[in-house]
């Protein structure tokens, strides 16, 4: 019969495979074997009588012995090992027969365990078990354990059944003690090694409480302290006291323990319970926490203010702040009481004579002076640190004021300014000064501050007060403060002009705003001379601003040309100057021989990226081209264009804006205004001003150079002419023709119509052009007679004068502009003197005086006289007729004008390829 045994044993296993011909089996049959207990190997070959079998057991491969049954006995670790018997028939051999292998683990001693459960009911649970080396606990019933159970002494004998055994491995015992615990098994009995002990201990009624004398949360080294182990409810029994602690120190069985001078090592949690004998006791008491200190507590001085007002008080306070809050602890929760001293903290507390007691830890004070403090307890007292002092101060009633010298509502960085603190009704007193600010620099304590070089570090508020020197502790009232605002940025004036475009005889006015106007400033009026050597300006003072000028204004008269102007504000000694202002420009349209802008295709509308010049020329031979676009933006000619000699050729970069020249001699040009069109129309119409009673003829045009139909025209916005072929003539220019013009047409009827954008169209004061004769000798014939003219005319005029006991006054001759008028009528307010030039363009002048003016007003009577000089030119020289003519203009007033002036023009043509003819000269 074959069958298959397996089993898994904890320390002893015995496997048994598949079917075998032999049984090899071990009693006792237990999951664990320990060392001194014993096992019987039986070998079964199942068939036959035992006799007709020889038998061996074999371990780990080699034979062990030869025996059918067999005891091993006592078991020692050396014994683990594969155990499998063998059978040989005496009979039939060699045939064997073989066992299943059985697998043997030998242990060490076992060690019983015991544990105690929660009381119930008055009594205490202990279980015993047997901890192996391969488990944590065994179960009885598994490993066939039985348990002996011990009190006080384990060489006693066993507990009985008066000591309630509940099971064999659980009793529940009442009486308080040491017990301990072992188990057993087998026979003989094989017994564990002893549990550890556990002690039982018997609670009775009554609570213990620990007291802390005095009841203080913190005590600091040095202090007398007592701890006592109070047994509440405990009836009139003898008590032991039982005590633990977290401390390093070690604590009798008394009931109270004294400190007399406590140190850290005394720190920590402490336990008492009562006890009536070794194992009846009270529970453990709840823990007190003792904390020592080992650093000397520092008493904490505050006033409620440091200044005693004028016939007031102030309250100071005194506390110890303990080391484990940020708050003081008052004297009734820490037992502190506090002392007072003044002056000197040696000499002795003040007492109620100097001061008002208002609690154990404030007083009142009206007198000044320097205060401590400090807090003592125990006894016997123990002290404190000395607070640190308080300056208490007596405010006086004299009234403080801090000045600013300049009083300006802010600072630039570099300025020099002084503050002051002022005393009223300082007497005969002395006074030291004490300043207060918010700034990184405090001032010295001098009743003048003065900042040489003013940073922003300067910035702040500033404050002071006085102190008399004969008594530290009285003052004044600090200041009100006042605000110092220094700025690390240097301002930047702001510069407008107007008008922006010149016309006769306007003036132009010139306003710089700076920060704060009030502030002391004076202006500085400088015009820009182009400096093309570094692409930018160089700066020229106008007249009358060499020391600046208290008004923010300045008016430029007889301005004619376009100009740039910047301007700059400062104050202060030593001067602060600020940034320049941004350079703004005044334009004009008419052209002058020393600089002048020519734009081809000649027209103030432009199409995007169509070729487009501007030409310089003027008495320079290097120029450089700028452009104006808003809000305030001015770039050179390398930015949106190409210089080549003296045209920029745009190429890239096409704007609209104010264009014009500079040149290396400081000249700028006329100035025109282009408009670039990104449509597809443009108005055609003159760049450059146009003069009064000269013809012009505006136009509308197609990028597409196709004929418009329909066009209209229109200024101001309003429609002036429609159904026109695409141009507009205006015979005779006058100044009402000036204004926004544009036009309005389509490519084909039918067709959707396009607008141009505006432009501008600039009307002059009509002049006579003037021409230079090419013969020097019939130019000097020409002055000769002029000035033999003037003079018969000058001995006419004053025995005219002499007779009619009037004045002569001179006029312009019509041809002058308007800008000339105004030099001339100026010159003539001032001095009643004129001299003119006595050679020039075509210009002659003699010097005229006048006699004094009259009290009363005449009436004017006016005579014109004109003598023209012509020089006739040699036929074919010229294509052009050419020129030259003498005016003399003579104008009679009454003798309130007290005026008398003269006047020739001699125009001559010079030839044609000398160049440029000079710039007029005018007085």
């Amino acid at each position: 019969m074959r069958h298959t045994v397996l089993c898994v044993l904890g320390f002893f296993s015995l496997y048994c495979g598949h079917a075998q011909d032999a049984v090899l089996t071990i009693e006792p049959n237990w999951s664990t074997l320990f060392t001194g207990e014993s096992v019987t190997f039986i070998c079964d070959m199942r068939e036959g009588e035992d006799t007709d079998w020889y038998y061996s057991i074999w371990k780990d491969g080699g034979e062990f012995i030869r025996s059918k049954n067999y005891i091993l006995q006592p078991l020692v670790i050396g014994y683990s090992g594969e155990y499998q018997c063998f059978g040989d028939h005496k009979i039939s051999p060699p045939f064997r027969k073989e066992s299943n292998k059985v697998s043997l683990t030998v242990s060490a001693q076992p060690k019983a365990q015991l544990s105690k459960d929660i009381s119930v009911e008055g009594s205490v649970t202990l279980t015993c078990s047997v901890i192996t080396a391969s488990s944590t606990s065994s179960s009885s019933s598994s490993s066939d354990w039985k348990y002996f159970w011990y009190r006080e002494d384990k060489t006693s004998g066993p507990l009985t059944s008066q000591d309630v055994l509940l099971s064999n491995e659980t009793i529940r015992v009442s009486v308080g003690g040491v017990y301990r615990c072992r188990g057993g098994r087998g026979e003989p009995d094989y017994y564990t090694d002893y549990s550890d002990p556990v002690t039982v201990n018997k609670k009775i009624a009554g609570r213990a409480v620990v007291t802390l004398q005095p009841n203080w949360s913190e005590i600091y080294r040095g202090e007398k302290i007592t701890l006592r182990c109070e047994i509440q409810e405990g009836g009139d029994t003898e008590w032991t006291y039982g005590w633990t602690t977290t401390s390093s120190n070690t604590f009798p069985t008394d009931k109270a323990y004294t400190i007399i001078s406590a140190t850290e090592s005394h720190s920590g949690q402490y336990r008492c319970l009562g006890r009536r004998d070794t194992y009846t006791s009270t529970e453990w008491s709840e823990a007190i926490t003792l904390k020592v200190l080992s650093n000397k507590p520092r008493a904490e001085l505050s006033v409620d203010n440091r200044d005693i007002p004028v016939g007031g008080s102030v309250t100071l306070t005194c506390s110890v702040n303990t080391a484990s809050s940020s708050s003081s602890s008052s004297s009734s929760s820490s037992g502190w009481k506090y002392f007072w001293y003044r002056e000197e903290k040696t000499s002795e507390p003040v007492t109620t004579q100097d001061v008002v007691f208002l609690t154990n830890g404030q007083i009142r004070v009206s007198v000044g002076g320097v205060y401590w403090c400090r807090g003592g307890r125990g006894q016997p007292d123990y002290y404190t640190e000395y607070s640190d002092p308080i300056a208490v101060n007596k405010k006086l009633a004299n009234k403080v004021v801090v000045t600013l010298q300049p009083n300006w509502s802010e600072i630039y960085k570099g300025e020099k300014i002084t503050l002051r603190c002022e005393i009223t009704d300082e007497g005969d007193s002395e006074w030291e000064y004490e300043w207060r600010t918010t700034s990184s620099i405090k001032p010295s304590n001098q009743n003048e501050h003065h900042i040489r070089s003013a940073y922003a570090s300067h910035s702040g508020t500033y404050s002071c007060k006085g102190r008399m020197k004969g008594a530290q502790q009285s003052s004044t009232e600090w200041s009100d403060p006042i605000t110092l605002t220094v700025s690390n940025n240097k301002p930047q004036p702001v510069l407008t002009v107007s008008p922006s475009w010149l016309s006769p005889g306007a003036s132009v006015t010139l306003s710089c705003s700076v920060k704060d106007p009030s502030a002391g400033w004076r202006f500085y009026w400088y015009k820009a001379v182009p400096r093309l050597s570094d692409i930018s300006y160089s700066y020229d003072l106008l007249p009358g601003s060499t020391n600046g000028t208290e008004q923010d204004s300045y008016i430029v008269d007889g301005q004619t040309h376009t100009a740039g102007y910047v301007c700059r504000a400062a104050r202060g000694d030593p001067v602060f100057y600020t940034h320049y202002s941004e350079l703004k420009f005044v334009w004009s349209g008419d052209v002058h021989l020393a600089a002048s802008l020519t734009v081809g295709p000649d027209r103030s509308q432009h199409f995007n990226k169509e070729s487009l010049s501007l030409s310089c020329e003027g008495n320079s031979t290097e120029w450089r081209v700028k452009r104006f676009t808003e809000p305030s933006t001015v770039f050179s000619c390398s930015i949106f264009g190409k210089m080549n000699g003296s045209t920029c050729n745009i190429d890239r970069f096409w704007f609209s804006g104010v264009y014009w020249c500079e040149s290396e001699t400081g000249q700028i040009s006329n100035a025109v205004n282009i408009t670039i069109q990104y449509g597809d129309i443009i108005l055609v119409s003159p760049v450059l001003p146009v003069a009064e009673g000269h013809s012009v003829t505006l136009g509308c045009r197609l990028k597409t150079e196709n004929v418009l139909y329909n066009v209209d025209f229109y200024k101001n916005g309003k429609l002036i002419q429609n159904n026109t072929r695409g141009e507009l003539t205006i015979s005779a220019v006058s100044k009402s023709h000036e204004g926004f013009y544009k036009c309005k047409g389509n490519e084909s009827p039918g067709r959707r119509s396009q607008t141009s954008q505006q432009s501008w169209m600039s009307v002059k004061p009509a002049s006579r052009p003037e021409e230079i004769s090419p013969f020097p000798v019939l130019l000097v014939v020409g002055l000769v007679g002029g000035v033999l003219l003037i003079l018969l005319l000058l001995l006419f005029l004053y025995r005219y004068r002499k007779s009619n006991d009037s004045c002569f006054s001179r006029s312009p001759s019509t041809n002058q502009s308007p800008a000339t008028n105004h030099m001339i009528n100026q010159e003539e307010t001032q001095h009643k003197e004129y001299a003119s030039v006595l050679h020039g363009d075509a210009y002659l002048y003699e010097t005229i005086k006048g006699p004094e003016e009259p009290k009363h007003d005449e009436s004017k009577d006016v005579t014109y006289s004109v003598v023209e000089l012509k020089n006739i030119a040699k036929k074919g020289r010229n294509n052009e007729p050419k020129e030259s003519t003498v005016y003399s203009t003579v104008k009679m007033a009454s003798a309130a004008d007290d005026l008398l002036y003269a006047q020739v023009h001699s125009h001559t043509q010079a030839k044609k390829d000398t160049g440029p003819a000079a710039a007029d000269e005018t007085v």
